[in-house]
């Protein structure tokens, strides 16, 4: 029973938002460095919108990169692009989001990448699961030679 509080706790995240001036606000999540959140108006930093995509983009970044590694990929550049298709009314959630995943690297395999992606998109990423908007896919490779 202990061994299961200890999970609970684990898996609660507590975040703060704190009001600066005008649509400014400072945010921290846990111990996690403090980030501003602020309207395509003041520009100090991402609007809410926006974190939710770097959110989905971190988290199945993470997850690739995480299962490359164990694949013995040498992967000597990721990058992750996402956008998100919004909804016009109100409440104005994403639709649809497309993530492209570019790798670099010697000797990547597409079926590694594509077992990385469908694992991370399917299972891992509790991101793109908390979403509800279609998610598609799409991915590069570079190969680097030397």
């Amino acid at each position: 029973m202990a061994r299961s509080r200890k999970r609970e706790t684990n898996m609660t995240i507590q975040a703060k938002l704190e009001w600066k001036e005008k649509m400014q606000f400072v945010g921290q999540a846990g111990d996690s460095p403090s980030v501003f959140i602020d309207t395509n108006d003041g520009k100090t930093g991402p609007t809410p919108m926006e974190m939710v995509l770097m959110g989905v983009a971190g988290c199945t970044a993470i997850d690739v990169i995480h299962i490359m590694k164990r694949r013995r990929a040498e992967v000597t550049g990721f990058q992750v692009n996402v956008t998100g298709e919004r909804a016009e009314d109100h409440p104005k959630r994403y639709t649809r989001i497309l993530i492209e995943y570019v790798l670099e690297g010697k000797g990547i395999t597409s079926k590694d990448v594509e077992r990385a992606i469908k694992l991370s998109t399917t299972k891992y990423c509790s991101a793109t699961a908390s979403m509800n908007a279609q998610v598609e896919t799409s991915y590069r490779i570079a190969d680097k030679d030397g």
